[in-house]
């Protein structure tokens, strides 16, 4: 039997919502769709779209709104979409999610689900500023996945650093600005009757389990 899912996967930064749409990928065979893929494909295509993108792009402006939508109905005519699809950070605000439903309709095709990720934003401030990188790629924790001798690198003995975005201050702020742009989207999929919300505050197997019993597949 084969599963049709159209879905949005929505979540703090954090939250583990690229874990999880990577897993949901693999397990239903659909393409997982971001905008920044998108954008990135129409750029190195040279798209008429793709043109004009780079243009804002190049100029350090961030690409808008109406160009997006561009972008994701382009994306949504391809042939690979036949089995459902996954977005991934899209819609991020109501008015793209109000536009996404047009370009839907448009097509022919309904969002089936919304799966919103809910993990308290403390424990994801604890989860990122807990995180050290190391030049060389590897990253660790300061709980969950320590190194062997402490600010060192396993791989390469590189020494080990906390990210700009990985600090405190940095993380609250990228929740805050989360939480006033997409959090009305929340509203917006319930009122639809298409959300389904998880405990993100699991281990990954088991918050996949939870989505897979959510979303009945």
């Amino acid at each position: 039997m084969v599963i049709q899912m159209r879905m949005i996967l929505l979540g703090k930064p954090g939250g583990g919502k690229g874990t999880q749409a990577t897993l949901l990928k693999e397990h239903l065979d659909v393409p997982q769709i971001s905008t920044g893929d998108i954008l990135r494909e129409a750029v190195k295509n040279g798209t008429p779209l793709g043109k004009e993108a780079k243009n804002y792009m190049d100029a350090g402006k961030l690409v808008p709104d109406d160009l997006i939508r561009g972008l994701v109905e382009e994306r949504l005519s391809q042939d690979d979409i036949g089995k459902g699809f996954i977005f991934d950070g899209f819609p991020r605000t109501l008015a793209q999610a109000e536009g996404l439903k047009k370009i839907a309709d448009k097509l022919g095709i309904s969002i089936d689900k919304a799966v919103y990720i809910d993990v308290p934003t403390d424990k994801i401030v604890k989860r990122l500023s807990g995180r050290r990188s190391c030049a060389c790629g590897a990253v660790y924790h300061i709980e969950s996945k320590r190194p062997k001798i402490e600010g060192v690198c396993d791989a390469c003995s590189g020494k080990l650093y906390q990210r700009d975005d990985d600090k405190e201050d940095v993380i609250k702020q990228r929740i805050e600005q989360y939480e006033a742009q997409t959090m009305p989207l929340i509203d917006y999929y319930r009122k639809e009757g298409k959300l389904v919300t998880i405990d993100g505050d699991q281990d990954i197997d088991e918050v996949f389990n939870d989505i897979k019993r959510g979303l009945g597949i």
